[in-house]
């Protein structure tokens, strides 16, 4: 079901479905993603089986603002922070040091979380109503099936996954590819 995400009430109706444990059709100024709160791991293993994508191929996830971060990554290295400064909100993931025992299934396992904060104006609104629901980030690679085109507008999300999916349209995504990646866990000098 496709929701219109200039309504309010629908994006009320979209955190509350993610903070019950649903998935959601996202949209970002990059690509449409399948969402689901980073902390509940049983949602997120759901983002996995529904795209068919390995288990141990770790997600993004995305968060309202910038101090959201710590409660994701144990630490941030000084250039990774003026990277943040710099271009956040935007189509930005950077992977940091992940603190013990969170969003472990989003990470895939790994030590390592990929963080970003979305410039979309209907995915920080949904973000925003989501943290006051009690979820701090939303898990969210592209919104299709694993190897295919991600999505860029909320019709294709509905014709990947059907009438069962909540998808929030938030109109044609301006980018229309993924974000970039910047490892800060690499040894990487603090010079930038």
């Amino acid at each position: 079901m496709v929701l219109d995400g200039s309504n309010p009430e629908h994006i009320v109706r979209a955190a509350e479905a993610l903070a019950a444990g649903q998935l959601l059709g996202l949209p970002t100024e990059t690509v449409y993603g399948l969402a689901a709160d980073a902390s509940q791991d049983a949602a997120v293993r759901a983002i996995f089986s529904t795209k068919g994508r390995p288990a141990d191929h770790p997600l993004i996830v995305h968060v309202a603002r910038a101090d959201a971060v710590p409660a994701f990554a144990s630490q941030v290295p000084a250039f990774a922070q003026r990277l943040i400064d710099a271009f956040w909100p935007g189509p930005l993931t950077l992977i940091l040091p992940r603190r013990p025992g969170v969003a472990e299934a989003a990470a895939g396992g790994h030590p390592t979380i990929g963080l970003r904060c979305p410039a979309h104006p209907v995915a920080h609104a949904l973000l925003l109503a989501a943290a006051e629901r009690g979820v701090t980030g939303l898990a969210a690679p592209s919104a299709n099936r694993f190897g295919r085109v991600s999505p860029t507008t909320a019709a294709h999300v509905a014709a990947e996954f059907g009438e069962p999916l909540l998808v929030l349209d938030g109109g044609p995504c301006a980018v229309g590819i993924e974000s970039s990646i910047v490892d800060a866990t690499r040894a990487l000098t603090d010079r930038l």
